[in-house]
């Protein structure tokens, strides 16, 4: 079994628990790879040894699983390594709100055994895909997350006309617009006040940000359509974000955006539940009168 490991950095009380990750993935006899700058980093402070390395997308395809150490956004950043490979992810968080990153320090040993004993879940979840005239995200041109359209370097907002399969739908004037998947539903759309969806619910949030009339709500479509959107306002270029990926482009784009052909595949533990994670992590009903 081969298991890619990727991170950017710990906090030095995690320090123990990846020495202890490590070796007892050595124990079960498991092929060890680091990402490259992690096991840099990884080496000044504890024992790497008998470990391989990796840094690309070729090198994960051939891997069995990719852990992910951090947050949530570390493990989005796996994306340009995993891709259209299907390799399933577990993320351990060592961040905050760990929406995807669901195991803990604590429980990364009897994960082990369950992905030894291919004792667990696959969560399918589906990523949106933009294409633009210069293809200018080349090939990891999808988010798991969101895509985001803001404005750039102004105080003054953005018009963003917005087509769903060709039918216009409305211009947004506004600081930006968010295209969320399900997943993003409770990231960046959340905090502007966007729906939360379940994972596998098959619908896609248009949800601006700031928008200049406050009757323009956030809109949920299904996820078969194609969404087209061209930006209008006072300078030359506006930016796109993937997830955490970001490009500057001209207002004379346009971005087709639609439901990829291929899906992530995160790790879920047995009882993983993810109304309880919702609960828990939006500390819903954690109040005296409850």
């Amino acid at each position: 079994m081969k298991i890619a490991i990727y991170g950017k950095s710990l906090d030095a009380n995690y320090f123990g628990f990846a020495a202890k990750m490590l070796e007892y993935l050595l124990e079960k006899k498991v092929e060890v790879f680091i990402y490259e700058p992690f096991q840099n980093f990884l080496a000044e402070r504890i024992p790497v040894n008998n470990i391989g390395l990796f840094n690309s997308y070729q090198e994960v395809a051939q891997m069995d699983y990719l852990f992910s150490i951090g947050g949530d956004g570390t493990l989005l950043e796996t994306m340009k390594f995993v891709r259209d490979s299907g390799v399933p992810i577990l993320g351990i968080n060592t961040g905050r709100l760990g929406f995807l990153t669901s195991v803990t320090t604590d429980q990364v040993e009897e994960a082990i055994d369950f992905i030894v004993e291919k004792n667990y879940e696959l969560d399918k979840r589906s990523l949106l895909s933009v294409e633009t005239s210069d293809n200018l995200f080349g090939e990891v041109n999808y988010a798991l997350n969101e895509i985001t359209l803001q404005k750039k370097d102004t105080s003054s907002m953005i018009t963003i006309k917005a087509y769903l399969d060709g039918e216009y739908l409305n211009s947004y004037w506004a600081d930006g617009l968010i295209i969320s998947t399900p997943t993003g539903s409770t990231a960046y759309s959340l905090s502007c006040n966007g729906p939360i969806i379940l994972p596998r619910s098959g619908n896609i949030i248009i949800n601006p940000i700031a928008p200049h009339n406050l009757n323009v709500r956030p809109l949920v479509v299904p996820d078969d359509i194609e969404l087209v959107f061209k930006v209008e306002g006072r300078t030359d270029n506006f930016l796109v974000a993937l997830d955490s990926r970001s490009e500057t482009i001209p207002l004379s784009s346009e971005l087709k955006v639609k439901k990829s052909n291929h899906y992530v595949n995160i790790i879920r533990l047995p009882n993983y539940d993810f109304l309880n994670t919702l609960r828990t992590k939006l500390i819903w009903g954690m109040d005296k009168r409850n």
